[in-house]
């Protein structure tokens, strides 16, 4: 009888022991960003900065970014083009706000792509590399894998006027960004089209 009790007692602590304890290892969060508010900033070498932005007016809804206007670029010129991010559905100084600064920390796991219409552009030329990765697009940083992210690239405008759009389409790939990784794969944290003007 008492060594029953004793095996009883024993199982008891080892069922404690075994159900209370949890794993410290962190665990990895693979879903898409949310962002909410996108903000192109075209800088030249000399000029005017040229600033467009988008705003999702509903969050977690079904409408989509929608932008501020068309994207007046003068022809000609070179720009450099930064891309913020935020997730305005949490406060400026909570986690989860800055999209950028996430994107940048795991840029081994986001890579932007580029597609345009119209010949808005001189360098780079053709259309964007949406629709085949191996396309050039003129990218300013990279990952710890020297493979490119694309919160900051170069653009030169057509040296005449052009009308067209500029599409962003930002992945998030972890465990597939690779020197040959398409716009297909992973999920899409970003799909956002701007009016462009070149005048």
């Amino acid at each position: 009888m008492k060594t029953d009790n004793l095996f009883n007692k024993l199982f008891v602590l080892i069922a404690v022991i075994f159900f209370g304890c949890e794993s410290d290892d962190p665990v990895k969060e693979d879903a898409p960003e949310m962002i909410t508010r996108v903000v192109l900033t075209f800088t030249p070498a000399s000029g005017p900065i040229v600033v467009g932005i988008a705003i999702d007016p509903d969050g977690e809804g079904v409408q989509d970014l929608v932008t501020d206007g068309p994207v007046k670029l003068a022809p000609g010129v070179t720009y450099d083009l930064g891309i913020d991010m935020q997730n305005t559905l949490v406060m400026p100084n909570e986690e989860g706000y800055d999209i950028t600064a996430e994107v940048e920390e795991e840029g081994d796991e986001h890579m932007f792509f580029f597609g345009w219409t119209g010949s808005l552009f001189s360098n780079p030329t053709g259309n964007g590399n949406i629709d085949s990765r191996t396309d050039p697009v003129n990218y300013n940083d990279e990952d710890m894998n020297n493979l490119p992210v694309g919160l900051s690239t170069s653009w030169t405008t057509a040296t005449t006027g052009a009308t067209g759009k500029l599409k962003i389409l930002l992945k998030h790939q972890p465990d597939l960004k690779s020197a040959t990784s398409t716009s297909d794969m992973g999920e899409s944290d970003l799909d956002v089209e701007f009016d462009v003007i070149v005048e």
